[in-house]
């Protein structure tokens, strides 16, 4: 047997091994939040927003991936949870952004949603206290400024910047 194909059993053989380890190493040492925001617009292009009882202001629906989730999976789940939306079609990936207000490791995914069910209003709870949707040129008052930013980039059609703001 070579060298070459004896550090290749080796390497086949700890390969899982190694994967966790680095794993754990690169959770402490790079460790990145993950999270999903949806456009959710209607047949009129009204934008779905939500007002959530911790933080202050107007904001896309979304929240973050947890683990063993997909994006998409994380989307569904947010969108029910936050609004009784259901997508009924293919959600579209808008960009990624890194969202250095929260933090330099925050990164999050916003999605363009336009086939979906609803057939109610949630009721206000603990975490999201009001929710609807509304014109987009007529925003409610304290509509943050990245919630805005990404309501223009979809329709417009523009590229998405690579940070929150």
């Amino acid at each position: 047997m070579s060298d070459v194909t004896a550090m290749d059993d080796l390497r086949r053989r700890f390969e899982p091994l190694l994967r966790r380890v680095f794993h754990l190493y690169w959770r402490f040492a790079r460790g990145m939040t993950l999270g999903v925001r949806g456009v959710v617009l209607d047949a009129d292009n009204r934008v779905f927003l939500v007002k959530h009882s911790y933080i202050s202001g107007w904001h896309l629906p979304g929240g973050g991936v947890e683990v063993g989730e997909t994006f998409l999976q994380a989307l569904t789940r947010e969108l029910a949870e936050e609004g009784r939306i259901e997508v009924v079609g293919e959600a579209a990936l808008h960009g990624v952004f890194l969202n250095s207000h929260v933090s330099r490791r925050d990164h999050v995914a916003v999605f363009v949603v336009r086939q979906f069910r609803q057939d109610r209003l949630p009721e206000p709870n603990r975490e999201i206290i009001a929710c609807g949707f509304h014109a987009v040129d007529r925003l409610p008052e304290g509509t943050t400024n990245g919630t805005r930013l990404r309501i223009k980039e979809v329709l417009a059609g523009t590229a998405p910047m690579a940070t929150w703001r």
